[in-house]
C-alpha cells in the first residue's frame, strides 16, 4: 500500500508491462511501447515545393544494403540489416532492435519524375529527394486583360 502511495501509476506500469509479457508471446520481441511490427524505417515525408522529401532512420544498415524502387507514385524501400552476433548463452528480457529482411512501400501524394531521384545516406538517416513531375508542378498563369 505505501508503493502505491509514493508512486501514483505503479499500477499502470505493472499494468503496461503485464500487457507487454503477453503480446510479446504473440508478435516475437515488439511491445506496446517499442515501434509496430512492419514500420521499420520510421519515415517522414514532406512537400518541399518542387519536390518531395522522405527521411528515414536507418541505423545499422549499410548504405549498400539498400534498395529504392519508384513506380508511378509509389516509394519502396528495401533492404537488409545485419544482426549482431548473438551468444547463445544470453537471454534477452527484452528485444526492440530490428535486424533481417526489411520492405516498406508508401504511396506518394504527387506523381514524382523516377529519373530524376537523389538518395543520400548520412548519420543513419536516409534522405529521399523526389522532384514533383511537370504535371504535379504548381502553374502560374497570366491573366491577359482586354
Amino acid at each position: 500500500m505505501l508503493l502505491s502511495k509514493r508512486y501514483p501509476f505503479w499500477d499502470i506500469e505493472r499494468t503496461l508491462e503485464e500487457m507487454n509479457r503477453v503480446f510479446d508471446v504473440f508478435s516475437g520481441p515488439v511491445g506496446l511501447r517499442s515501434m509496430p511490427v512492419g514500420t521499420f524505417p520510421a519515415l517522414n515525408v514532406y512537400d518541399a515545393g518542387d519536390k518531395l522529401v522522405v527521411t528515414a532512420e536507418m541505423p545499422g544498415v549499410d548504405p549498400k544494403d539498400i534498395d529504392l524502387n519508384v513506380v508511378e507514385n509509389n516509394l519502396t524501400i528495401s533492404g537488409k540489416r545485419d544482426a549482431a552476433p548473438e551468444d547463445q548463452q544470453v537471454q534477452y528480457y527484452r528485444r526492440e532492435r530490428f535486424s533481417g529482411q526489411f520492405s516498406r512501400s508508401i504511396s506518394l501524394a504527387e506523381k514524382v519524375n523516377p529519373d530524376a531521384v537523389k538518395a543520400t545516406y548520412k548519420n543513419g538517416i536516409l534522405t529521399i529527394e523526389l522532384p514533383k513531375a511537370q504535371e504535379a508542378k504548381p502553374r502560374s498563369i497570366k491573366i491577359k486583360a482586354e
